[in-house]
């Protein structure tokens, strides 16, 4: 900046001088400038104030671009297209073109994206004008996530799809006060954790559990695969009553409960919420007990899996007078509104 003003100061200066001393002094300086020349390096570090000295200098005198010694004169045409660009780029921001996409736009695209792996720009795009925000397909495919592999569905996801055609069966085991082993044998279903089947008995047979699988699921109603351990009581007449069912028989491997993990989940919750709260008398009351606690849990219970609802479903009551009806006199309660 110091240097224009001093090249300003000295252009003012000159007007007043004789042509001839003026002359005489460009001779001058232009053989200083040669002495210069003759030691400077290849190439000279320019500051960008010189530069835009040299081009305003040139834009007022076009013939002056033959005289240039230090840079050639197509540097100096660049530098003036350059500075060109420059002002014109800022002259015409935040101007035209199109808008900015929000950033919460932005985020809501690349969380259906990964949300979706199966949808593409198109499927995406509608969704969206459907959610009332007007934008672009390509800007929907701009901000999407980019996947290195195929589209591919998740193992929750896949899992949870199949989950209505499997069930699971386990017993559990249940001491009475007189220190009698009873067996409870209970059914579950996969898709929405419902207690299906409950019974009870102190001596469980091949046939005896045949039956309760036939009670259990009708013949139309049969799940496709049967997840169970590997006790010896499930013997041959119980496998060939579920092969003629049509359901699968997938038992566990051997010492690995957790493949059966929601079957041992239901027997934990019975067993803390109900059986070691309750003295046992006998197989019938053991029978009773268990047929008054599944009904609270299909219907009333809560079930984190299932997003703080029951399996069989509850609706939400907004409006009316809370009533409370007590679950094996109290242990229990169940709430809704009248």
């Amino acid at each position: 900046m110091l240097a224009i003003l001093h090249a300003l100061g000295m252009f003012v200066a000159d007007l007043f001088k004789a042509r001839c001393r003026l002359e005489a002094e460009n001779l001058f300086l232009r053989h200083q400038l040669n002495i210069a020349l003759r030691r400077a390096p290849l190439r000279l570090r320019l500051r960008g104030s010189d530069r835009a000295l040299l081009v305003w200098i040139t834009r007022l005198w076009p013939n002056l671009v033959d005289l240039a010694e230090v840079v050639k004169p197509e540097t100096i045409l660049r530098w003036h297209r350059a500075g060109l660009r420059a002002y014109w780029r800022r002259k015409s921001r935040n101007r035209a073109g199109r808008p900015k996409v929000d950033r919460s736009l932005r985020d809501l695209i690349r969380r259906m994206s990964r949300e979706n792996p199966l949808w593409g720009a198109p499927r995406i795009h509608g969704e969206l004008l459907m959610l009332g925000f007007e934008v672009a397909q390509s800007t929907v495919s701009k901000y999407m996530v980019r996947r290195r592999k195929p589209p591919s569905q998740s193992w929750k996801t896949f899992l949870q799809n199949h989950a209505d055609a499997i069930a699971a069966i386990d017993m559990c085991v249940v001491s009475t006060v007189t220190f009698e082993s009873l067996f409870a044998f209970l059914v579950l279903g996969h898709g929405r954790r419902q207690l299906l089947w409950v019974e009870v008995t102190n001596h469980p047979t091949a046939v005896w559990l045949a039956r309760q699988i036939t009670e259990a699921f009708p013949w139309v109603t049969a799940p496709t695969y049967l997840v169970r351990d590997n006790d010896h009581a499930y013997g041959h007449v119980f496998t060939s009553r579920v092969r003629a069912m049509g359901i699968r028989d997938r038992p566990i491997s051997p010492g690995s409960p957790w493949q059966n993990g929601y079957a041992e989940r239901l027997i934990g919750t019975l067993r803390r919420e109900c059986l070691d709260q309750i003295l046992i008398f006998g197989e019938a009351h053991l029978r009773r007990i268990l047929t008054l606690y599944a009904p609270y849990y299909n219907e009333s219970r809560t079930h984190l899996s299932l997003r703080k609802d029951a399996p069989l479903g509850r609706r939400v009551q907004r409006y009316g007078t809370i009533a409370t009806t007590p679950i094996l006199s109290g242990l229990h309660h169940r709430y809704a509104r009248i």
